[in-house]
């Protein structure tokens, strides 16, 4: 984050912003605040960070490495969704950058241990899109059922085939959900209403909703459904989950839903499953390897299987889940920014103080990013033992830790010299001051 008004020999290891006489807490000049937001971010996001003051720049694609890493260099914060990679490489190039939003679900995207190793918080929307995606899921269900993915084909070709074989119902049907967190469990009610039988699978036991029923392994799971859905982070433990194998114990003719991770799958696996027969069909949303663009770039071994429905990744790209992600991210980038709070980032410790307004105008709020060894908060405590200190909060995660504090009656000078103190503590990745 950028100095104002102190002269700071070392802008990654520590920052005083703000010099100002307002009795709100207000980090700095916002105006000195340069953000960086590719891949068409929703406008909700551009608004709500315009509106603070903050120099906001937007590309309606993601940018190449090569490029990135000359954008970056003097980017305060960047936004992205899930074509944008920041690599190593990129991060180390990004001389003043404080923190990454990621508008989208998964994090993936991002090196987060070299992020939080550089003490750059990583924000996403883990939740905004359930409902569409839920939906989605829905829709295939019924698509898949009734083979009407070939029968557009078909009739776009000009060719009648008017059949009902192998076409059913969804009434009375089994869907096996494996991954009961925010969209499993909003899939689980849709289906329940259409007149479905709803299991499911997690690695926890987890309270159902309505009818549904936990099942204790993914095999009895994949031996029962009709239709199989999959709804999980991508981990070492998730990763090829569903290859061969797994295959071959879903049910002869029954079906298969990705819209979670395109590595949860082995793709040549389920394409032999579908031409054989043995399955009836899928839907897939993602791919162990997607396009950075959109254009005649895709390709899979999955093209021109039968009754299998492909899409680019558009699970929770509605006008809803944009909007609904651009207002979380942002504000979680805002309360960081200019507040310090790493409440819901996923690479930092989540630390938060009230935002209060100080009687005295002399009042600091000290956001400490440290390497994660004993002994420093003894270090922070004897620098600022003769000093108020209004609150504390510290946490850890992982090799890094962040402890906040406000402190009042302080003068300039003393200012400056807890300033000088802690960010030149052994331990310290960096340092900031809001007033």
């Amino acid at each position: 984050m950028p100095s104002g008004g102190v002269e700071v020999s070392h802008e990654r290891r520590g920052s005083v912003a703000g010099l100002n006489k307002a009795k709100i807490l207000k980090p700095f000049n916002t105006a000195n605040i340069k953000i960086l937001l590719l891949e068409n971010v929703n406008e909700t996001a551009v608004s709500a960070l315009r509106e603070q003051g903050y120099q906001v720049e937007t590309h309606a694609k993601a940018l190449s490495e090569d490029v990135l890493v000359e954008k970056i260099r003097d980017i305060h914060c960047i936004g992205i969704r899930s074509k944008t990679k920041l690599t190593k490489r990129v991060l180390d190039a990004a001389e003043k950058l404080g923190v990454i939003g990621c508008f989208c679900i998964g994090t993936n995207q991002v090196d987060l241990e070299h992020a939080s190793q550089k003490g750059v918080a990583v924000f996403n929307s883990p939740f905004s899109n359930s409902r569409s995606v839920a939906e989605l899921v829905i829709a295939e269900i019924v698509l898949l059922s009734r083979q009407l993915g070939d029968r557009n084909k078909e009739m776009h070709q000009g060719n009648w085939q008017k059949v009902s074989a192998n076409c059913y119902e969804i009434r009375g049907k089994t869907l096996g959900i494996v991954g009961y967190g925010h969209i499993g469990s909003q899939l689980s009610v849709l289906a329940e209403s259409m007149g479905m039988r709803v299991l499911f699978y997690d690695v926890v036991p987890l309270m159902p909703l309505g009818t549904s029923k936990q099942v204790t392994t993914l095999a009895s799971l994949l031996e029962s459904s009709d239709f199989v859905t999959l709804h999980v982070p991508e981990t070492e433990e998730t990763k090829n989950m569903i290859g061969e194998h797994e295959l071959r114990q879903m049910k002869r003719g029954s079906f298969l839903i990705n819209a979670s991770r395109g590595t949860i799958v082995q793709i040549p696996a389920l394409a032999k499953a579908l031409r054989s027969g043995h399955l009836g069909g899928a839907a897939v949303d993602v791919f162990p390897k997607e396009p950075a663009a959109n254009g005649p770039y895709f390709e899979s071994e999955l093209v021109g299987c039968p009754n299998t429905l492909l899409t680019p990744h558009i699970g929770g790209s509605t006008e809803e889940a944009q909007s609904m992600i651009g207002v979380e991210v942002s504000q979680a980038l805002i309360k960081f920014i200019n507040n310090g709070t790493s409440i819901g980032a996923v690479n930092y410790p989540e630390v938060d103080l009230r935002a209060i307004r100080y009687e005295e105008e002399n009042s600091i709020r000290l956001c400490y990013t440290h390497l994660n060894v004993p002994g420093v908060l003894r270090q922070i405590t004897d620098i600022l033992a003769d000093h108020n200190v209004d609150k504390q909060f510290s946490d850890s995660k992982g090799k890094i830790a962040y402890l906040m504090a406000d402190i009042s009656d302080v003068t300039q000078e003393q200012i400056q010299e807890i300033y000088r103190r802690v960010s030149e503590t052994p331990t310290n990745i960096i340092t900031r001051v809001l007033y």
